[in-house]
Formats: C-alpha cells, structure tokens, sequence
C-alpha cells in the first residue's frame, strides 16, 4: 500500500458529557418556564407553553481536533501513532489521557 492516510483526533476527558435532554423535560422544569415566559412574553398573564412532536437537545463537550499524517501501512496503528502524536505536541493534560479517531482521508 502506498501513499498517505490523514488522520483527526480528539482527546478524551474524565469529564466529559454528552447528554440528551428532551423538549418535554425541558418544560417541565418550572425554572425554565418561568425564564422562557419572563423573556418572550412580558408583561403578559395567563400564559401556557406547550409543545408539539418529540425534540431532544443535546448537550456535549466541545472537542478540538488535531491532525497528522501517516503511510498507508500504518493503518492498524492509527490509535498508537494518534496517542503518540498528542505525548509528542504535549496535548494531555491532566484528566485527559486516551484519544478518539474522529476520522482519517486517504490522500493518495
């Protein structure tokens, strides 16, 4: 196999989060209720929020990608050239010592 193969990497992290909360939660949070009417409808009484079909929003840590390239043949080591080049480039920190290929490109 010849040529190259550019890889993307994030790191992962003890706190990471990544959770999905449904609209119907939401609005059943009184706090948030009282948020969205003193917002969107000052001033105004006898207000009710209701919702229609199913909607969840998700709430995630935001990650920063980092690239590099390799041969082809390297190809089964992705994740050990990926940890290699985050030790290299001094990217883990404390809390944040694994990584996650997020997506690799043959180049040629």
């Amino acid at each position: 196999m010849q040529g190259k193969i550019k890889v993307s990497y994030s790191l992962i992290c003890d706190n990471d989060i990544y959770e999905e909360v449904s609209l119907k939660q939401i609005l059943e949070n009184e706090k948030i209720v009282k948020l969205l009417k003193s917002e969107f409808t000052k001033g105004l009484r006898n207000i009710e929020l209701t919702h229609s079909g199913e909607a969840d929003i998700i709430l995630h840590t935001e990650k920063e990608v980092f690239f590099f390239e390799v041969e082809k043949k390297d190809f089964a080591d992705l994740i050990e050239l990926a940890e290699e080049d985050a030790k290299q480039h001094k990217r883990f920190k404390k809390g944040c010592q694994a990584v996650a290929i997020v997506d690799f490109v043959t180049l040629d």
